[in-house]
């Protein structure tokens, strides 16, 4: 279990002045602007979650994880995994986390993958047996034999960053830190690493903390969702819960052979909205407060629609309203 109690983290910035003069005078200043990264929050991640932790960029996610990795100490509050603090005894936590940054990798950048692989065996001291059968497992799920005995510098950003979690999951760890692990990935390869994160945590019971930008992430493995905005936790809960208060909206997109005069449709009393563009017609409303075959019926019968699709609100929606909604307020 990881415990987060009033955790905070203030970095401090000296403040420059302009000119090379000015830069000289920063040498000998003693002046600092202090920036709040992380402002006191609390959470409690229990054994197995999955729990998609997100923001905008600067929000304070990364500083988070590192603290919970032991690679920062917090200014104040504490961060505990199975009651340990990981930066003061960053060696007992170490045997039991793994981490993935999706911008930097841990493996060594001019010998074979396997070798890397082989160091990692002696820092966890996995013995040989489970060694092996580890390694046929990853390889497996994630189908880093066939570039095994290349060079790392020479494994395509897909690959390497495959080869990071297999890195990340040698030892087994209870706990797994991925910090953007898709970025910049097509989507093959997105859909190859989630499945094996999946994996990983129904066969072991893995807790997974994933940063992300792509909210397909959030969508596909988390159950849980943790926002953070200006250092500060502003929602945690379930997927369906957020999706609950900003209700089941549905949009549905006909084709029509004519152009609809917007005013005339039918609101089913203000409940359903249009907007009409480049011959296409998107309806949309709430389906706690309509059923959608009446508004299905309606397209059809007496709008006349060619075809049409139906779509859900998604999580990225849900996500910039909030957001939209906690910069209005600040």
């Amino acid at each position: 279990m990881i415990e987060i109690k009033n955790l905070t983290k203030i970095f401090k910035k000296p403040i420059r002045k302009e000119g090379i003069l000015g830069m000289f005078a920063t040498l000998f200043s003693r002046k600092y602007e202090e920036i709040t990264a992380v402002n006191d929050i609390s959470l409690t991640i229990d054994d197995g979650e999955i729990i998609g932790y997100i923001g905008a960029n600067g929000a304070g996610k990364s500083t988070t994880i590192k603290m919970m990795c032991g690679i920062l100490t917090p200014t104040s509050g504490t961060v505990t995994i199975d009651g340990v603090e990981p930066y003061k005894k960053r060696r007992q936590v170490a045997q039991n986390i793994g981490v993935v940054f999706g911008q930097k990798t841990q493996l060594w950048w001019d010998i074979p993958l396997i070798e890397s692989f082989k160091v990692f065996k002696e820092i966890y001291q996995v013995p040989d047996k489970e060694y092996k059968e580890r390694m046929d497992f990853l390889c497996q799920l994630l189908g880093i034999n066939e570039f095994m005995n290349q060079p790392v510098r020479t494994l395509s950003l897909g690959q390497r960053m495959r080869a990071d979690l297999a890195a990340a999951w040698l030892h087994n760890p209870k706990i797994l830190f991925l910090d953007e692990p898709t970025i910049g990935l097509d989507v093959l390869v997105k859909e190859n690493i989630r499945k094996a994160i999946k994996t990983m945590n129904q066969k072991y019971s893995t807790t997974v903390i994933l940063t992300t930008h792509d909210m397909k992430d959030i969508e596909n493995l988390c159950s849980r969702i943790v926002m953070i905005e200006n250092g500060k936790i502003i929602y945690d809960g379930s997927l369906s819960k957020i999706k609950e208060s900003f209700g089941d909206i549905r949009t549905i997109y006909v084709t029509l052979n004519y152009v609809p005069q917007l005013d005339k449709l039918n609101t089913f009393d203000g409940k359903v909205t249009y907007d009409y563009r480049d011959g296409g017609l998107a309806i949309k409303f709430n389906a706690q407060q309509i059923k959608v075959e009446s508004v299905v019926d309606y397209a059809f019968h007496t709008l006349r629609a060619n075809d049409f699709k139906i779509s859900e609100i998604s999580i990225e929606d849900v996500v910039k309203s909030i957001l939209k909604k906690q910069n209005e307020k600040s």
